[in-house]
């Protein structure tokens, strides 16, 4: 793979790098470049999550190692009660991993960390309370604003999260972090503030939200807005049966935002078409190679919500197999995780 084919692999279905110089650089300059991509182990994961595991999987492609930092201490820095962290790590450790191999990922260049097992250190410790001196308290509140629960009365603990999510950077020795595009705010933070305590600033990487089954972000605190990975094939089924998806309209439809980001994109990479199975009186079946082809019959009405939602449940029921394979155990270990 050369490098600007890696360079394309790494941007398809991203909304911003800062910046793709520099990203080149890396690429062309790098062996085996480093990226993170760190989530707070709060809600339980749904089925969004495997937009991350496949651009995981993207830069694992290209070349890169790959680390996932489930991020204890910032769950409880966002309201995780302490006695249910290392539950709630040991769920995202097992379910992680079992996610990536259900997208056919190569993971020997993937790593688990956790993140009490190095933001414990002196080291450290002494950097957020360098980087604090740094930044004043407005700075740390506009920066986790769309991640951290502040409400009407925020806690100290919320301030600490941007200080704590850029110092992890330098840290985990990565070149580059990767996250959402809620995360953007934390992630122009640490741009601009770990140059003031003596480090370097890193490369970063967002991608789009997936809207929910509501037409709203999808949170994994609102069970009707999300397909959780233990749900099974009846309560899949269900839930697509009954989410936002009105004819022709694009906007907030969390079904066509999921066949884009994850089915198709899946589908591309192993040279296939998605297939929209149909009666022969409504037409037979529809084949599509590109989302586009999918969004221009779906927006001209040519592709009707339900004959979409039927294969999209189909889909997401055979991405669910390899964990469901293991339902007992991970059943167990969301038992312990979300009481």
């Amino acid at each position: 793979m050369t490098p600007e084919e890696k360079f394309q692999l790494i941007k398809r279905n991203t909304e911003e790098i800062v910046t793709e110089k520099e990203l080149k650089e890396v690429i062309e300059k790098k062996k085996k470049p480093v990226v993170y991509l760190g989530t707070a182990i709060t809600g339980k994961p749904h089925v969004a999550y495997f937009f991350p595991a496949i651009k995981m999987a993207d830069f694992l492609k290209a070349g890169f190692k790959v680390k996932l930092l489930l991020a204890d201490l910032h769950g409880a820095l966002d309201g995780t009660p302490w006695d249910l962290l290392e539950k709630r790590y040991q769920y995202y450790a097992k379910i992680m991993p079992i996610m990536l191999r259900a997208i056919g990922a190569d993971a020997k260049d993937f790593e688990v960390i956790k993140g009490s097992d190095f933001q414990k250190k002196e080291n450290y410790q002494f950097d957020i309370l360098k980087m604090s001196t740094e930044v004043n308290i407005n700075d740390c509140k506009r920066a986790a604003a769309e991640v951290v629960k502040f409400g009407a009365n925020p806690k100290l603990s919320g301030l600490l999260y941007p200080i704590m999510q850029s110092l992890d950077e330098i840290y985990l020795k990565v070149d580059i972090q990767y996250g959402g595009t809620d995360q953007r705010k934390i992630f122009m933070f640490a741009r601009e503030n770990l140059p003031k305590i003596g480090y370097t600033r890193q490369i970063e990487i967002m991608t789009p939200m997936i809207p929910g089954l509501m037409g709203k972000k999808m949170s994994a605190s609102d069970s009707k807005s999300k397909i959780d990975l233990a749900d099974d094939e009846k309560t899949v089924q269900e839930k697509i049966n009954s989410a936002y998806c009105e004819p022709g309209i694009i906007k907030d439809n969390g079904i066509l935002a999921f066949t884009k980001y994850v089915l198709m994109t899946l589908k591309a990479d192993k040279g296939e078409k998605l297939i929209i199975e149909r009666p022969g009186k409504f037409g037979g079946n529809l084949e599509f190679e590109t989302y586009d082809e999918l969004e221009n019959a779906y927006t001209t009405k040519k592709l009707h919500p339900l004959d979409l939602k039927n294969t999209v449940t189909k889909e997401i029921n055979k991405l669910l197999e390899p964990l469901r394979n293991q339902k007992t155990e991970i059943q167990k270990l969301a038992k312990q995780a979300y009481p």
